[in-house]
């Protein structure tokens, strides 16, 4: 079965980019940095998300990011679904921070449950399909508004699917943008693209932030 390992953020500073990431989130091994010039504009068409325990977890989480120089997209606040807010890290990159318990029943732990990675697509069924056949597994979906796979590990990056324009007006930016995403996606299948220009490449062991 294919599964996403982990992401690779290209940035234009990665020591700057690391000294961000070790500060705000203490990421492990699910997210690599990499140096890039391609040029990229606007909304790049996905976010990256951190599944907390509880409400303080997003609170502590947040606070740190933006001590570290985040920008503020969405400031935390109880939902339908649970409790987060949304940060922009200084390479450009959008983080979800969320939890779907809404009463705090501690405090913070500084854990983080799972890293999930939604891309911003053109037709959610169409890329469904597509990754079905790059041999990942659908765990979930909605139509066509939505769809996850199931990782292949406890410490892989999950991967879900969601309409661009519905994850742009989410993340509360424009979704309009042009150029690189930005990012490249590791997994167990080999090179591909998919029909929304995510770049694949194996999975490697490499440097974390």
């Amino acid at each position: 079965m294919n599964s996403l390992a982990h992401v690779t953020l290209e940035v234009d500073d990665p020591d700057a980019a690391r000294r961000f990431y070790t500060a705000a989130f203490g990421l492990g091994p699910q997210v690599r940095l990499r140096a890039s010039t391609e040029p990229t504009s606007g909304f790049r068409g996905f976010t990256l998300s951190l599944d907390v325990p509880r409400p303080a977890d997003v609170d502590s989480f947040t606070e740190t990011a933006l001590q570290a120089g985040a920008t503020q997209l969405k400031p935390p606040a109880k939902s339908l679904w649970g409790y987060g807010g949304i940060v922009q890290a200084p390479d450009g990159t959008i983080w979800q921070i969320v939890t779907s318990t809404k009463k705090d029943t501690g405090p913070a732990t500084r854990t983080i449950d799972n890293v999930v990675l939604l891309l911003g697509v053109q037709d959610v069924k169409a890329s469904k399909q597509f990754y079905t056949e790059q041999g990942l597994k659908a765990a979930k979906s909605f139509g066509g508004k939505y769809a996850e796979f199931a990782p292949q590990d406890a410490d892989a990056v999950s991967l879900a699917l969601y309409k661009r324009r519905g994850l742009a007006k989410l993340a509360g930016v424009s979704e309009e943008g042009t150029g690189s995403h930005r990012i490249t996606l590791h997994g167990h299948a080999g090179n591909f693209t998919d029909p929304d220009a995510f770049r694949w490449d194996s999975a490697v062991t490499t440097t974390s932030a």
